[in-house]
Parts: C-alpha cells; sequence; structure tokens
C-alpha cells in the first residue's frame, strides 16, 4: 500500500510561520506582564512587601491587625522592629501562641526577616496589631502604616481594608479570629 505525502505550498507555509510567530509574540506578552504582576506592592531597601490586608471592622471592635508578606532576595538579614498609624492609638507586633489550649497574642520585640528568605505575616501568627482604633476600618479602604525596619528603615504603606469575613485560602474556615473578640492579651 503506497501512502500519499501531503503536500504543503508556500502559501501555507508562510501562514504557518506568520501564525506562529504571532503565537509567540502573545506569549511573550503574556510573560511580561505576569512579571510586571510579580512586582513588590511595596519596597524597604532590598525587602520587598507584598499582599498588605486587615479586615474591616464589625461594630463594637476596637482592634485590627495587619497582615502582610516580606521577602528578603538581599544576603543580609533584617528585622521589623515596629510599625506606626494614625488608625489606631497604638500600633504592635504581635504573635499568636497556644498555652494550655488557648491561643493567647504577645508583643513582640520585632520580627527577624532572614537573608534570601521572607516571612509572612498571617492569621494564628506574626502580625501588626492596632490597638484603640480611632475609627472603624472600612471595607475597600487604604489604612496607612509607617513600618520601620532596622536596617531598610523607615517605609510607608497601605494596609488593603478586606471584608470583615475574609478568610485567606491557606486559612481553615472556622480558624479564623476576630482580634478584639475572644482572644486574650
Amino acid at each position: 500500500m503506497i501512502s500519499a505525502r501531503p503536500s504543503i505550498d508556500s502559501q501555507t507555509f508562510t501562514r504557518t510561520g506568520r501564525l506562529l510567530k504571532s503565537v509567540c509574540s502573545a506569549f511573550a506578552l503574556t510573560g511580561a506582564l505576569i512579571g510586571s504582576c510579580a512586582a513588590a506592592d511595596f519596597k524597604a531597601g532590598a525587602l520587598e512587601l507584598n499582599d498588605l490586608w486587615i479586615r474591616a471592622s464589625v461594630p463594637g471592635q476596637t482592634n485590627g491587625a495587619g497582615y502582610l508578606q516580606i521577602i528578603n532576595p538581599g544576603a543580609s538579614a533584617d528585622k521589623l522592629v515596629s510599625a506606626q498609624s494614625e488608625a489606631s492609638n497604638r500600633v504592635e507586633l504581635h504573635t499568636v501562641i497556644t498555652e494550655d489550649g488557648v491561643a493567647k497574642m504577645r508583643e513582640v520585640q520585632g520580627i527577624d526577616i532572614p537573608a534570601k528568605g521572607n516571612v509572612k505575616l498571617a492569621p494564628g501568627g506574626y502580625h501588626v496589631m492596632f490597638l484603640q482604633l480611632t475609627g472603624p476600618f472600612k471595607q475597600d479602604s487604604l489604612i496607612p502604616v509607617v513600618l520601620k525596619f532596622e536596617k531598610a528603615g523607615d517605609v510607608r504603606v497601605n494596609f488593603t481594608v478586606k471584608p470583615p469575613t475574609y478568610n485567606p485560602g491557606s486559612q481553615p474556615a472556622g480558624a479564623a479570629h476576630g482580634h478584639g473578640t475572644g482572644m486574650k492579651h
């Protein structure tokens, strides 16, 4: 049995080449857009600060917690030593510890950022604690904060206020805590 081999004429070859060129250009543009999306929300020296958020206040809530990721691609470690904001009377750095089965927040004197590493401030762990709010955190607003680093210095950032029920994907639904109701300080 003899099989016939289809022949490709020069017009088909040219059209296929143009199509491949368009597809490659689209992939290159997509890669450039993805690369620009990966840029840091804020920078402090070598540090990259991303995904800064706070839950909106519920009626009667007097405290709130802010979360973010700090990436340090640099060769030297740094430390988040404090934070300031006019959104509350006091701002502290906290962690959550469990004693006798009870989760309790504790103030820390700083949060180490390892060289070529990162730290995620997230519910159930490290966070920026806003005590005695000067007004409620309103959904979709921005809360200005100055984060102070040992080496990178001061950086002005904005925390985005998410819905009061906001629950990042990595946290089980029942693990959210309200920072103002029920958690021991």
